[in-house]
């Protein structure tokens, strides 16, 4: 009698319990109190003496640790309890360790997968592993716990995800902005241009910005780095570059200041390559800037191929430049200037190869003639052809002008 009263008591216990541990998940009460309750119910309802238990959460971990003279805290799971399926003492397991100090362990699984196990110890009615109602009660709470606080990182993630989605979205619209809405297509002036991004959001920009009725700039960049940050960045910079140009057309300016900008606002963790070239349709000339990107490449009837390599070292890691050459090319009435970002001549093949510039001057040599989105087109498909199965591993940019 006096041992069905026992029984009765603690499946008393055991439902109370219960009932804690679902109203505050009810109430979803964070992790850390969850985990908290578990430690009261297991040591004040059912006098467990000895407990640790590990979660995974991409990797083991302990979360409730108690009565142990080890800090299981503070050590890895041994490499043996992490798959077991069923209730083990811990005799069974050779070799002596800090976990011999429990009598047992128990795996808590979910859907056949593995998520917590249990050591108990201190506990002579923890013998019978077999046929102990508290065994399977422990394994029953910690079931619930821990399937609580899976479900709390699940959709923890989710929301995270989905931030980070919103994000993304709003650093695509802000890139959308950077690019000219039109460009122009005249008999005397044609501009083409392509974009390609990585993924959804790049950090390649390109611009063109009338001057006055005689000169124009355009300009082709890259930052280090992608997403929301590289948008943003390119997005100031854009900005400051048009405040600029309204302000000066001298190139040398203009680039300085960009450089002092780049630099104040990223304390020169990032880095931006930038090519800058304006034209005078009046006075026939083209000053250019290269700081630290891929030479353009500029055909000429007189001249044929040339490089655009005259400027400086990238924007933003260090202030002043340590030199700042501009380029003049005189006498230009009749021209193909044909820029890039890197993604395009590191495009690299199955061998292992890259796409390479000679690639594109061979290319322009031949067929600079053509109009330039069948140039554009070309330049692509040649692309996917050299890249066989690999992916892209850059936003690739092209920026095209034509002057006749």
């Amino acid at each position: 009698m006096q041992e069905l009263k026992k029984r009765l008591e603690r499946k008393e216990l055991e439902l109370n319990a219960l009932l804690e541990i679902t109203q505050a998940i009810n109430n979803n009460v964070p992790e850390d109190s969850l985990y908290k309750i578990y430690n009261f119910t297991l040591r004040g309802n059912l006098n467990i003496k000895k407990l640790a238990l590990y979660v995974y959460d991409e990797g083991w971990f302990c979360r409730v640790n108690f009565g142990t003279k080890n800090n299981f805290v503070k050590l890895t799971l041994d490499e043996r309890f992490r798959m077991i399926k069923n209730v083990h003492r811990l005799s069974e397991f050779d070799g002596e360790c800090e976990f011999h100090e429990f009598n047992c362990v128990i795996p808590v699984a979910h859907r056949s997968e593995t998520l917590a196990v249990v050591f108990l110890g201190g506990n002579e009615r923890l013998d019978d592993l077999e046929h102990d109602e508290s065994i399977r009660f422990i394994q029953a709470l910690t079931n619930i716990i821990v399937v609580a606080t899976e479900n709390k990182k699940l959709e923890r993630r989710r929301l995270e995800q989905e931030a980070f989605r919103k994000e993304l979205e709003i650093a695509s619209d802000v890139q959308q902005f950077l690019f000219p809405e039109k460009l122009p297509n005249t008999e005397r002036l044609k501009l083409e241009a392509s974009y390609l991004p990585h993924d959804l959001v790049g950090g390649d920009y390109y611009d063109y910005v009338p001057i006055n009725k005689n000169q124009f700039l355009i300009c082709v960049a890259d930052v280090s780095g992608k997403g929301v940050a590289a948008a943003l960045m390119m997005s100031n910079f854009q900005a400051s570059l048009r405040t600029l140009l309204r302000q000066t057309p001298n190139l040398r300016e203009i680039v300085e200041a960009l450089n002092y900008q780049v630099m104040d606002s990223t304390k020169g963790e990032k880095f931006i390559t930038f090519f800058g070239a304006i034209y005078d349709i009046s006075l026939k000339t083209l000053v250019y800037v290269n700081a630290g990107h891929n030479p353009p490449i500029l055909w000429t009837r007189k001249e044929g191929i040339r490089l655009l390599e005259e400027g400086s070292t990238v924007l933003g890691a260090m202030d002043p430049l340590p030199f700042l050459n501009e380029g003049f090319v005189t006498d230009l009435d009749d021209f193909l200037l044909f820029c890039y970002t890197d993604g395009l001549t590191e495009t690299v093949s199955e061998e292992e190869k890259e796409f390479g510039i000679q690639s594109l001057i061979d290319y322009l040599q031949s067929n600079h003639h053509k109009a330039l989105t069948t140039i554009h087109q070309d330049v692509i498909l040649a692309l996917d052809a050299f890249k066989g199965r690999r992916g892209y591993r850059d936003d690739i940019t092209m920026l095209s002008c034509r002057v006749e």
